[in-house]
């Protein structure tokens, strides 16, 4: 019986054999890197926004706490961004006739919200308090970074939900003394016993709860 394939059919299934791999490896290193960068992730991306806020002038040099324009934090499930009315505050005294905040003019004007293009923003299926991490000792640094020092708003984390888990499974590595809450430069203590302690002061759930699915999707 002669032969279905001819003796170089062996060397050409090698070849397929090796390049169907490396083609399945590469596919896959592309996937990840994707994923991970900031095209996906907008990590370290600054987004264009209706005024050019800058977190580094107002937070770093001028000093106005985290609290002033982002009211909720400490009571609502959203921080909340500042009326107009909070801005022109300062700037119907300062800056008053600056071009670059005509659309803030125009917006009190026109009793009208600015549009701000969110930076930081979660899918809708992901519940998210800040109240409740505020009050068991997370800090702002440690998911908007030292936001202290951006001239314009960027994410430093990419907020999938590896990230969130890293931080739910082991808590102490990231919870902080209630007069730290709005130190954006506070480094995490290394010290084990004081971290218990605080965990301990603010009754956070160590037992494995917050890693529940329902902890976040409701």
């Amino acid at each position: 019986m002669a032969q279905l394939f001819p003796p170089k059919a062996n060397v050409h299934a090698r070849v397929i054999i090796v390049g169907v791999t490396v083609l399945t490896c590469c596919a896959g290193w592309a996937t990840s890197e994707i994923y991970w960068s900031p095209y996906t992730t907008y990590v370290g991306v600054a987004f264009n926004q209706p005024v050019p806020f800058s977190h580094k002038h107002h937070v770093g040099d001028d000093g106005i706490d985290c609290r002033y324009c982002h009211t909720g934090v400490e009571k609502s499930a959203f921080a909340g961004l500042p009326s107009t009315d909070t801005c022109m505050t300062c700037h119907s005294q300062i800056w008053k006739d600056a071009p670059m905040l005509a659309p803030v003019r125009e917006s009190l004007a026109a009793n009208r919200p600015l549009q701000w293009n969110r930076v930081h923003d979660l899918p809708d299926y992901v519940y998210f308090d800040h109240s409740i991490h505020v009050a068991k000792g997370i800090g702002c640094s440690t998911c908007h970074g030292r936001i202290d020092r951006m001239p314009l708003t960027q994410k430093t984390q990419t907020l999938y939900m590896k990230w969130c888990l890293d931080c739910h499974r082991a808590p102490q590595k990231y919870i902080r003394p209630r007069d730290k809450i709005y130190d954006l430069a506070w480094q995490a203590n290394t010290d084990s016993q004081e971290a218990e302690q605080l965990i301990a002061r603010y009754h956070v759930d160590v037992s494995g709860r917050l890693t529940n699915c329902s902890t976040c999707h409701r």
